[in-house]
This record gives C-alpha cells, structure tokens and sequence, in this order.
C-alpha cells in the first residue's frame, strides 16, 4: 500500500483528492487546522469506505507541528510516497491596504508551508530513491490578480520552489510537480461576492467553473505511473481561463 499525505485535506480539493487517492487503495493523512468537525467527518466515510487513514491537526506554517505531522504518519505506516501541499489561505486587499499582517499569513502559509512539508519528507524519499510531490499552485500565480498580490507571489513562489526541487530530486528518483487550478467550486470561490463570480465565468472558456475533482484526477494522474516521466511541470486545470 502506499501512502499519500495531502495537507489542508478536510475541505474543497484537498478533501477530493484524499478520496480518489483512497478509492486507489492508498493510505491517506485527512490535515487540517482549524475544520475539525469536517476533518472528522471525512475520516469516518473514509473509514466506512474500507480506506486506511489518519486524521492529523497541523498548521503548515509552523515547523514544529509538521515535523510531529509527519513522524506520527511514519509511526503508523513506514513511509511516504506522495505529499500533495494543498493547504492554502487567501487574504485579500488592494495594495494600500495590504497589511505586513495579510501579507506574512498568507506566504507563511502558502509558500512557507511548502517548504515546511517538503522539508519534512524529502530526506525520508531519498532514503528511499522514490517518492512524488505535488504542489498545488494557482492561474492567478501566472496571470495575476486584482487585490491578490500576496497570493500571488505565494503561489507563483510555489513554481519556482517546485522547478528547483525537481531539479535537485530527480537524480534520487523523485518527481515534482506543481497543478495550478482555476475558478473552483469551492468555499473560497463561495466567498467571492457574485458581481466578480459573473466576471470571472465569463473570462472561462469552457464556460463553467471547474469542481474539486477536476483537480483530484490530475492528482491522480500525476502520481500514477502515468506520471512516472513527469517532473518540473506546470499543469493548468483551469477551464483555459490561462493559456
């Protein structure tokens, strides 16, 4: 069995992708920070479901609580075969009024969570000469977005980040990617007043907002053999609202 740590995983598209990995027989971290009734509830249908998982309470910005993430899943299973950084946050202002507060929250969270999760798990998957880690970006890292400075420097960080880790990891047999979604259904998109929702549908190609699936069945696909070959890449799941 492997097993796949997705962060940020009690809602959204981390919880979409926690289960199709499951329904592909891996065995699962549910991480959340602050959603424990969501994180508990898609443990038990988890559970229900026959999948072997573990319900972990992290907050991806600070170091210490994801060294205790990720020794508590190595206690259980042995090992690591994917981490999908999921967890994401988004404060958003108009640059005057950006505060150092919005600012620091949302890379801490974003990029440097990133980078604390790495961190963790890359000396146990050269240990072993295998492993994939995929990163979950954003089209605003590459297209930009009013009011977004922050998010956007995190998640375009994130590329960069990625590309010179793939760099680095590929000689030990490890793969890193990064997919970048676009307008997706999900409580972050909910929040969007409706005015900029009707704008951003119409700036979609394909006409519609994506769903976290969308997003979970390229996890899927990268971190089958499918993606064995696959490394340094930016895959857009974004209806073709970038091109």
């Amino acid at each position: 069995m492997k097993v796949a740590i997705v962060t940020g995983s009690s809602r959204g598209i981390g919880r979409a992708i926690v289960l199709k990995l499951a329904g592909r027989g891996y065995g699962v971290v549910v991480n959340y920070k602050k959603s424990r009734i969501a994180a508990e509830s898609l443990t038990l249908e988890l559970r229900n479901l026959g999948a072997s998982c573990l319900v972990c309470k992290a907050d991806v910005s600070i170091q210490a609580e994801v060294q205790r993430l990720f020794e508590q899943v190595l206690e259980k299973w042995r090992q690591i075969d994917l981490l999908v950084n999921n967890a994401g946050i988004t404060e958003d202002a108009m640059f005057p009024k950006m505060t150092e507060e919005k600012w620091r929250r949302v890379i801490d969270t974003n990029l440097t969570g990133v980078f604390n999760c790495c961190h963790a798990c890359v000396h146990h998957m050269v240990k072993r000469t295998s492993g994939k880690i995929i990163n979950i970006s954003s089209f605003i890292a590459l297209k930009g977005g009013i009011g977004q400075t922050n998010y956007a420097a995190a998640k375009a960080g994130i590329i960069g980040f990625s590309k010179s880790l793939a760099l680095e990891l590929a000689r030990h047999g490890i793969t890193v990617n990064v997919i970048a979604p676009g307008c997706i259904g999900t409580d972050m998109m909910e929040r969007v007043p409706d005015r900029f929702r009707a704008k951003l549908l119409k700036q979609i190609p394909l006409g519609k907002f994506g769903e976290p699936k969308d997003v979970a069945e390229a996890v899927a696909y990268l971190a089958g053999r499918s993606g064995d070959y696959i490394t340094g890449q930016v895959l857009g799941v974004n209806g073709g609202i970038y091109m």
